[in-house]
């Protein structure tokens, strides 16, 4: 697998929410503003080039950023850039109405291959990148939510709201469950694992798109595509356990902990 989608069309809500108050450089707080968080400066660079220098450096060679028709900035940014290891597409998805719509939005692009998903605000340490790309099946990663709080410094919180994985005895995804009751969390053995929108699929998760119908937000939701798969078409979803945190880029008081982190690491396109 050699293809990844970067899911990159978000409004940005809640940075453009607390920019006042951010601490952030004017350059930062303008992007802010604009409510696009890949193009997030970073030191002299997006944080968009550090997520595509992680894809790179875990064996990626294809990437398709899902935009919206607004991210003209961030189009010309890609166009300009010289590139050495990654062949970097656009996507449009004319509205943003969900996970699942926004990778329909990639269809052309990624063809009868299987692909990554991941989001464009989240920064994945390159071995989770790498365990998904071995996979030859199915699956998403599984992110232990402790250790999101120790190494991602994700606030816990936040992490309270991420959707919890549940898995059979061989390791098979049975349930995603979005905003979970905390009495249910405690309820669970062993590490608690969270989705971070970390997916492998191949090409009948459209057919599974096509199928669901807007969530209760009235958008078409990724996990309800995959619970589908399950139900209706006999998939399965191999839920690998990948180590280390992971740089989430949800407001504007997340920058400055995150350039912090990113500021020695090179890029590398």
């Amino acid at each position: 697998m050699h293809k990844a989608v970067i899911l990159a069309r978000g409004l940005g809500t809640r940075m453009r929410r607390d920019v006042g108050a951010s601490g952030l450089t004017p350059g930062q707080a303008a992007v802010a503003a604009a409510g696009m968080k890949a193009m997030m400066p970073v030191g002299d660079r997006p944080f968009l080039d550090h997520v595509l220098t992680a894809l790179a450096d875990a064996g990626f060679r294809e990437v398709c950023l899902v935009i919206g028709h607004e991210h003209l900035p961030l189009r010309r940014h890609y166009a300009a850039v010289s590139c050495r290891r990654l062949e970097i597409d656009f996507a449009v998805q004319d509205m943003p109405l969900g996970t699942a719509d926004a990778v329909s939005a990639a269809l052309e692009f990624t063809g009868d291959d299987s692909f990554l998903v991941l989001n464009g605000d989240n920064y994945y340490p390159v071995g989770s990148l790498e365990a998904m790309r071995g996979l030859a099946e199915n699956g998403l990663a599984a992110f232990d939510r402790d250790v999101l709080v120790a190494e991602g410094d994700i606030p816990p919180e936040r992490i309270a709201r991420f959707a919890i994985i549940e898995r059979d005895e061989d390791g098979y995804l049975t349930r995603i469950t979005e905003k979970p009751d905390p009495a249910a969390v405690a309820a669970l053995a062993g590490p608690v694992r969270v989705s971070m929108n970390c997916w492998r699929f191949d090409a009948g998760i459209y057919s599974a798109i096509r199928a669901i119908q807007p969530s209760s937000r009235g958008e078409l939701e990724l996990p309800d595509a995959v619970q589908h798969a399950m139900e209706k078409m006999n998939a399965r979803f191999r839920v690998v356990d990948v180590a280390g945190g992971v740089l989430d880029l949800t407001t504007a008081g997340d920058v400055r902990s995150i350039a912090s982190r990113l500021k020695s690491r090179g890029i590398d396109l």
